[in-house]
């Protein structure tokens, strides 16, 4: 099949915030080629024309880093023929059950306290230094596959912002891509359009109130200092991005330059 190279915005009625990686620079003067890295939310509400659309991109692999409960939330995947698809869950199923319970169905009061005062950003700023300190297996297994076999791949979660969005960022540091065009890519996740639909299961006139909007927006929103936290604990922890890959994610030399040579132009 003839690999399609999508448009910057591409018509998806099903699956949100898709795009291609492609054309992002790096450090040394190369750039990111199109048509072989992809992210995404998930793909479970494709549409046929979805299905079509994906179909025609030649992927290789499809990387779900949802948990059971994303998945039972939302539902499966929908099947692309030919494409292997592997679930590698980024977060516990039960980390924080109570919490999201709690978003999806706490009322005002319930909702500020734990989410006012700072305490919705500082929860996603943890999360994402804990993706990067207790997910070193997950991120290392991604890297080799993209570096062995598993392109052209798209890389979802539930919304394709946080651990979509981390592992795209891991991506792209092993690739040499500029930090600030990494930091760009990521928080084109949080366009409006983009952003996954909220889920309350109150259907009261206050469920969505501006206040609850309010209270909400940290945690799908992309946001720099998230990712900056993520960056931040790789110094803090190895000391640099080199020492996180080698010793990190055990990427050897020779397969960093293989995933560069597989993913660059």
């Amino acid at each position: 099949m003839t690999q399609q190279i999508p448009s910057t915005e591409p018509k998806l009625a099903g699956v949100r915030n898709f795009r291609d990686v492609g054309g992002l620079p790096t450090e040394d003067g190369r750039q990111v080629r199109h048509g072989v890295l992809f992210r995404s939310g998930h793909l479970a509400h494709a549409t046929p024309e979805d299905v079509a659309f994906l179909s025609s991109l030649g992927l290789h692999t499809v990387f779900d880093f949802r948990n059971a409960a994303d998945r039972k939330l939302d539902g499966l995947d929908v099947e692309l023929p030919g494409v292997r698809h592997v679930n590698l869950p980024l977060s516990d199923p039960a980390d924080g059950a109570e919490f999201w319970r709690l978003v999806r169905d706490g009322d005002l009061d319930q909702l500020r306290s734990i989410l006012d005062d700072g305490k919705g950003v500082a929860r996603m700023v943890a999360s994402y230094r804990a993706m990067v300190t207790e997910r070193t297996a997950e991120h290392s297994q991604v890297l080799h596959a993209l570096a062995d076999d598993s392109v052209p791949a798209l890389l979802h979660c539930a919304a394709g912002k946080d651990r979509a969005g981390l592992a795209i960022a891991v991506t792209l540091l092993a690739l040499g891509v500029e930090r600030d065009a990494i930091v760009a890519d990521y928080l084109a996740s949080g366009a409006r359009h983009r952003r996954y639909r909220v889920r309350r299961s109150r259907t009261d006139a206050s469920a969505y109130s501006p206040e609850v909007m309010e209270l909400l927006d940290p945690l799908f929103d992309a946001r720099a200092e998230y990712l900056t936290a993520a960056f931040e604990i790789i110094e803090e922890t190895w000391g640099g991005v080199d020492a996180y890959l080698e010793r990190g994610l055990r990427l050897a030399p020779a397969t960093r330059q293989r995933l560069r040579e597989r993913l660059l132009d």
